[in-house]
């Protein structure tokens, strides 16, 4: 990404001797790259599968995160039962 994202932000410095707009373009690539294009790599490998946040310190809090969750999904089946049905139908294809 930084080899697309360096040289056009020298293209874009060198068009802003012209007309300095170019040069305000070329700031927000960079601020753009630096805010969400470096950190995409080690994002992209823990957003598989696992759950998001740091895993629960002691057996209690897994516990009781896992008991929460449980609680959740039966009420949204509860609350929502043509929803879930759809879902289990599209599940099962």
């Amino acid at each position: 990404m930084a080899t697309i994202v360096i040289p056009g932000t020298v293209v874009l410095v060198v068009l802003g001797f012209g007309n300095h707009l170019w040069w305000l373009l070329a700031v927000a690539v960079l601020f753009l790259y630096v805010q969400y294009g470096r950190g995409t790599s080690s994002t992209s490998s823990s957003a598989r599968g696992a759950p998001p946040g740091p895993a629960p310190a002691t057996y209690r809090a897994y516990r009781d995160r896992r008991d929460q969750q449980a609680k959740w999904e039966r009420r949204y089946r509860r609350e929502r039962p043509f929803e879930t049905r759809r879902q289990q139908r599209d599940k099962g294809r």
